[in-house]
């Protein structure tokens, strides 16, 4: 049993499922500019970041990839490992040394599968994270790309 302190964004989970997820928590360190995972690829584990900062970046083809959020303290990286096909639906970057809290997204899936009450708490936490993602990347898609002077009326 690990005796990691439960990171802020578990406190939307009940107490008993934040401990069960930091009992499946193990430590992991990432340089700058090492990149976590690739847009595409085959999402299996996710990240609860402890200290450093992540961007999540999405290709734009004929250019630089656009780096649609930053991620830091206390927050989730990854929500593509809940959702068959588990593939990355955006990349990610180490802009700072990160050290985070990763969990093997399988484990939790049967997790979930095993405790449906669990799996139900789980994919409301993800899915308001991947809400929030969601509003961002198009807030920071419309500053990047949209001609100025068309706003958003959000």
């Amino acid at each position: 049993m690990n005796q990691f302190p439960v990171p802020s964004t578990l406190k939307a989970l009940p107490p008993a499922d934040q401990r069960r997820l930091m009992d499946i928590a193990r430590e992991v360190s990432f340089a700058q500019s090492s990149r976590l995972f690739e847009e595409g690829g085959h999402a299996d584990r996710f990240w609860i970041i402890r200290t450093g900062t992540v961007a999540l970046d999405l290709h734009v083809p004929g250019r630089r990839a656009a780096v649609v959020e930053t991620l830091g303290h206390g927050q989730l990286i990854g929500w593509s490992w809940l959702f068959a096909p588990y593939v990355w639906h955006l990349g990610g970057e180490a802009t700072a040394p990160v050290r985070a809290h990763e969990f093997d997204a399988a484990v939790v899936r049967a997790m979930c599968q095993e405790d449906p009450e669990f799996g139900r708490h789980i994919a409301e936490w993800v899915g308001g994270v991947v809400a929030h993602r969601l509003h961002s990347t198009r807030t920071r898609l419309l500053d990047l790309y949209a001609p100025h002077g068309s706003g958003s009326t959000l």
